[in-house]
């Protein structure tokens, strides 16, 4: 399976190589013979794209006989629900509300505001009983993070 996942990588990156702002999140095999693709982008990813890189890795796996057996090919963006599992996806959320599971399991919610290679910044309201909320910035290093995700708002 790494073989596959690793050609199939190089064929998405040789694909996006001329879309500075597209990303590959995550290209995972399943037992169950689905080929998963997770792209994104600095903007968003919209459908074409996802069709473009569909059908170029598919054509190249097909040509190349990289997968012996039936398969099903899916390229998509991940959920807005999904966990952050690259920088990238950091960068282009800062200025929203995020939530973040520490490697304790204590959950911080506020705004990203900043990061860097080893952590991200967090703006967090704290309320103290009988005083006025204050924001306070949280520097959360990377190795203490166990997941990411944008918090939805309506």
């Amino acid at each position: 399976m790494q073989h596959i996942e690793k050609r199939v990588v190089e064929l998405i990156e040789e694909k996006i190589a001329d879309r500075d702002d597209l990303f590959i999140v995550s290209v995972k095999m399943h037992p169950n013979k689905i080929l998963e693709i997770l792209l994104d982008g600095d903007k968003g990813i919209n459908i074409d794209d996802c069709a473009q890189v569909s059908r170029h890795v598919g054509f190249h796996l097909e040509e190349e006989n990289v997968i012996d057996n039936a398969y099903r090919l899916e390229v998509s963006s991940p959920g807005i629900d999904a966990n952050f599992v690259n920088i990238r996806q950091y960068q282009k959320n800062i200025g929203r509300t995020i939530q973040v599971k520490l490697i304790d399991n204590t959950k911080i919610e506020g705004t990203l505001v900043a990061l860097d290679d080893t952590k991200i910044n967090v703006l967090q309201k704290v309320k103290e009983k009988g005083k006025k909320a204050q924001e306070v910035e949280k520097k959360l290093p990377f190795d203490q993070i166990k997941a990411t995700k944008v918090v939805i708002s309506f």
